[in-house]
């Protein structure tokens, strides 16, 4: 792409036309991905340790019941939360289409000797296995999907699990995502950052699609010692609480049961996420 291009975009564009999400599964990115999961400074790409701790207390307690369990981790990242898990005694599979945190998560297991397995895959693809008490689906993830690709997961879950098994989700509120799509249309300048490790430009937009409820965030990356031009866009599908619940039903899950967050309590540091219990 060049400026030009720039200039002729289409405005405003239609959800998911110019790709599914940043690009978390390419190398590069990824590698500059993962050290925004690792900093300790932000909770913008995962939670701080501390934050991430809290989590994997409260599922210990109140979802696994502080029984041994098989756990399926879908968008697992760096494995934060299923290494941490498995240090309680569980046994862990976790999926996602990032490189480097794969290879981190891989490299934490065999240095700890943890029960956790990896699997470089997207969760839209990715054979589940079978036999677990738990898939979680955790940070919001679960907006970033077609719903038609968000129905094909939840029912892939819903089949890896056992009878009685339960699917943990954190997802986003109806109006965050909404406040998304109304961003403020703004520019900046970075040495490097994580679309590029060399001086760039960032342009970005975002559209509030009101008929499909969806946000759309756009950024342009131009290369300052070339000019080139890459473009990046993510699609976040908001649901309400009804629409939640009827996705979750219709993939055959019971039980449903609403938290403020991922500690069964409002959490003022993380107000616009929330957390969903069923059962199989």
């Amino acid at each position: 792409m060049n400026l030009l291009d720039i200039l002729q975009r289409t405005s405003p564009p239609k959800p998911w036309a110019e790709g599914d999400k940043i690009p978390w599964h390419d190398a590069d990115f990824s590698r500059r991905m993962l050290r925004e999961h690792l900093s300790q400074t932000h909770d913008a790409a995962s939670r701080r340790t501390v934050i991430i701790e809290e989590h994997v207390a409260w599922i210990q307690r109140e979802v696994l019941r502080n029984r041994l369990s098989r756990v399926l981790d879908l968008g697992c990242g760096p494995g934060l939360y299923s290494s941490r898990l498995a240090q309680r005694g569980h046994t862990c599979v976790g999926i996602d289409f990032s490189p480097a945190s794969i290879e981190y998560a891989r490299e934490t297991a065999q240095a700890q000797q943890l029960a956790c397995e990896y699997q470089l895959a997207d969760v839209r693809h990715a054979d589940y296995g079978s036999g677990y008490d738990l898939a979680m689906f955790v940070f919001g993830e679960p907006n970033v999907f077609r719903p038609d690709d968000w129905q094909h997961i939840l029912r892939k879950a819903y089949a890896a699990l056992n009878e009685g098994g339960h699917l943990l989700l954190e997802v986003h509120t109806w109006d965050v995502v909404q406040r998304l799509g109304h961003q403020r249309t703004t520019w900046y300048t970075l040495e490097q950052g994580l679309f590029s490790d060399r001086p760039h430009l960032v342009l970005f937009e975002s559209f509030w699609d009101e008929v499909q409820a969806v946000a759309i965030e756009r950024f342009y990356i131009v290369a300052a010692e070339t000019s080139e031009v890459t473009q990046h866009s993510s699609s976040t599908q908001a649901y309400t609480d009804e629409q939640y619940r009827y996705a979750l039903q219709i993939a055959g899950f019971t039980d449903i049961t609403f938290y403020p967050s991922l500690m069964g309590a409002p959490d003022e540091r993380q107000p616009d996420l929330f957390a969903i219990v069923a059962q199989k």
